[in-house]
């Protein structure tokens, strides 16, 4: 994931916190606030150490990175997230991590079936 698109300082997150709402599956937490700057979109990536080691915690946030790096071209501009992953993210594979957080942002209204369509046909949309 880029510089840019991350959201790091800790008055971003208490923000974020604050003026977002959240959204919630068994394995992750997705917190949506509106963006600081234009066309911009900034993701914040929280793992607790109850979750496990730095060895766990590090490969969840690559994960995750990893994953949101590929939609960034279909979320909505304006906007800041920040993924919380629970204590059952630790036991993930890619597939399983994709296929939640994919449910999750549908969920948050982050994804649409229409963009997803469109990433499948090839369009840049």
């Amino acid at each position: 994931m880029q510089r840019e698109y991350r959201l790091r300082r800790r008055n971003d997150f208490r923000r974020a916190f604050r003026l977002g709402t959240s959204t919630a599956n068994r394995q992750f937490v997705v917190y949506r606030s509106p963006g600081a700057g234009p066309d911009s979109i900034r993701i914040g990536i929280s793992v607790s150490r109850k979750v496990g080691n730095a060895v766990v915690r590090n490969r969840i946030k690559r994960l995750v990175k990893e994953i949101t790096r590929q939609w960034m071209d279909r979320l909505p501009d304006n906007v800041d997230l920040i993924v919380i992953a629970r204590k059952p993210a630790a036991e993930m594979d890619y597939q399983q991590m994709h296929s939640s957080l994919r449910h999750l942002f549908r969920k948050s209204c982050l994804l649409t079936k229409e963009t997803e369509r469109m990433r499948n046909r090839g369009d840049s949309g």
